[in-house]
């Protein structure tokens, strides 16, 4: 007999995770596990309150979708049909989804989704704001040459500070992450300016999602790629996307699921978008499941467990910048 359950667990954070918007000591994840007593198999919810989520809209919905039939639902069709039945927010369906075709595919995901498996997963490392006097410590301590890319936090008014700093002692790409702190195109270009003599490899999301018109306006006059990410939740809109950045990051817990995040990475090539994967704080579970879509991506950034006190689950491991799973 096939059980499904739900765990909530506090996950505490090495340091502080400051972005542009907010700052956090521990991340509070979801764990959806299904057993059959021969096999078991999990998926992981990483709710985020910038898309109204929370840890009492997970537990509600979860047991709504059980008094629905959810134990009972044997292929992703039916999954996605209760899906529509129910109201369910991004990352939990994520880690639903994750957890039955894990479950049904025997962590065999690849095959199941019909996708190439990775070669190689060189994750970036990101950097969250801090006082930029701490910023060449901070990489030292971390022995963060050993990645491909580092991935800046940044808000308007650190920007050149902390790009400054860390080239001191950074010799890779710089991926920028302005988490929506800039305000306008014209303040987005002159940092630009600033940056576009350094080794950058994009800049993400410098303006909010709702400036799309903005967005539209700055593209054509940057000298950096765009990168989207808040403005790619789970339905967006891609002839609009195209007009607005050079590639986007896609990120299961917001996607709402393989099956649909598979759909936005396609949708995005076929548009000649450059092509990101990126996470939440996330634990081996997660960041996992998205191991298993980085065939062919253009830049991957899954460190989310790698800035946890202790990760649970240790499903994966990193070396030299490169993620194996465990098992293997």
């Amino acid at each position: 007999m096939m059980t499904i359950s739900l765990e909530a667990k506090t996950l505490e954070l090495k340091f502080t995770w400051k972005i542009a918007r907010n700052a956090s000591d521990f991340k509070r994840n979801f764990f959806i596990k299904i057993c059959d007593g021969d096999f078991e198999a999990m998926g992981e919810a990483a709710p985020n309150v910038r898309y109204g989520e929370s840890a009492e809209l997970i537990t509600v919905q979860f047991e709504q979708l059980q008094n629905a039939g959810l134990s009972q639902i044997q292929d992703v069709e039916t999954l996605h049909s209760l899906f529509q039945k129910i109201s369910t927010c991004n990352s939990l369906r994520f880690g639903i989804e994750s957890a039955f075709i894990n479950f049904w595919s025997r962590n065999e995901v690849e095959k199941y989704l019909a996708i190439s498996k990775a070669k190689e997963i060189s994750t970036a490392f990101t950097m969250p704001i801090m006082p930029i006097g701490e910023m060449c410590e901070f990489y030292k301590k971390h022995d963060l040459q050993r990645f491909k890319f580092v991935k800046l936090k940044i808000n308007a008014e650190n920007g050149i500070d902390a790009l400054k700093e860390i080239s001191k002692v950074s010799k890779q790409q710089i991926m920028i992450d302005g988490n929506e702190a800039f305000q306008n195109p014209d303040e987005v270009l002159t940092y630009i300016e600033f940056i576009e003599k350094y080794p950058i490899a994009f800049l993400e999301q410098p303006m909010p999602s709702s400036k799309i018109e903005e967005y539209k306006h700055l593209k054509p006059k940057s000298s950096v790629l765009l990168m989207g990410d808040e403005s790619i939740t789970d339905n967006p809109d891609m002839d609009s996307i195209a007009q607005q950045f050079h590639g986007v990051n896609m990120k299961l817990q917001k996607a709402g699921g393989y099956v649909n995040g598979l759909r936005i990475i396609n949708e995005a090539r076929k548009r000649n978008l450059k092509t990101m994967i990126g996470c939440m704080v996330e634990t081996s579970v997660g960041i996992g499941s998205a191991m298993h879509l980085c065939a062919n991506i253009d830049f991957i950034d899954l460190d989310g467990f790698l800035i946890l006190k202790e990760e649970p689950f240790k499903q994966i491991k990193e070396r030299n910048g490169a993620l194996f799973f465990s098992r293997d």
